[in-house]
């Protein structure tokens, strides 16, 4: 049987059972992106199908339909006709995103405080009791929980925004920017970000838009001010992580 033949056969395999395909598919798109996210595929890596066959355990096909995704999420980059790598990562990258992350999330935030209900304040005051678990202290060890919770405290907060826009951009954002919070959370710092998520979330609570964007502001810069700061003093922050 020929190597042609036999991806066929796993790919029949695969799509005879359409809702098993999509979750092939899901669970193939999470684990890449994981181990994209984490760092256990360094920036520039090529994602070569025969390899990464293996790795996952799913087909050619199944790998293809992920691989698609993480390129609309930016994590993943294609080269021509040379298939596709692990989108790079720099510097100059995070100082972008976050130049609009804090022209756009501060803005978001002032309306979800101006809109937000009782409703709004229970949920809030929810994930951020959730959030800080796992920030008391904040150990690399438990960094996929704590994103998630970060991820949806920083939901929380703009729940009420009322532009749907503003908030499919943020989450774009977001998501390329938690590369770079993965690394930063492995360095030897002072930073308190559970002090910094307490004074926007009481700052919210109170209805005090003015200190609740201008703490937001803080909280955001500190992630690349930290990563600039390890750079200028000779660290290699960007190093492929240990599987």
């Amino acid at each position: 049987m020929t190597k042609k033949t036999l991806n066929n056969k796993l790919y029949l395999a695969e799509t005879s059972n359409v809702t098993g395909y999509r979750t092939l598919i899901e669970r193939a798109y999470e684990e890449l992106r994981e181990d994209i996210v984490n760092g256990k595929l360094a920036p520039g890596t090529k994602l070569l199908i025969e390899h990464l066959k293996d790795r996952y355990q799913v087909g050619a096909g199944t790998l293809r339909e992920a691989l698609t995704r993480l390129l609309s999420d930016a994590l993943v980059i294609t080269e021509g006709q040379r298939g596709f790598k692990v989108a790079p990562i720099a510097i100059e990258e995070l100082i972008d995103i976050t130049h609009l992350r804090v022209t756009i999330e501060t803005q978001a935030l002032r309306d979800s405080i101006r809109q937000g209900d009782a409703q709004w304040r229970k949920d809030l005051q929810q994930s951020y009791e959730i959030l800080s678990q796992f920030e008391q202290p904040l150990l690399p060890a438990y960094a996929k929980d704590w994103e998630k919770a970060n991820a949806k405290f920083h939901v929380a907060l703009l729940a009420a925004c009322t532009s749907p826009w503003t908030l499919r951009v943020l989450h774009q954002l977001t998501q390329n920017g938690e590369r770079y919070r993965r690394y930063a959370i492995g360095l030897q710092t002072e930073r308190d970000v559970h002090s910094e998520h307490e004074l926007i979330f009481n700052a919210a609570m109170e209805g005090n838009e003015a200190r609740a964007s201008l703490a937001l502001e803080a909280h955001i810069r500190a992630t690349p001010e930290l990563l600039i700061k390890s750079v200028q003093n000779g660290i290699n922050v960007f190093h492929q992580k240990q599987n």
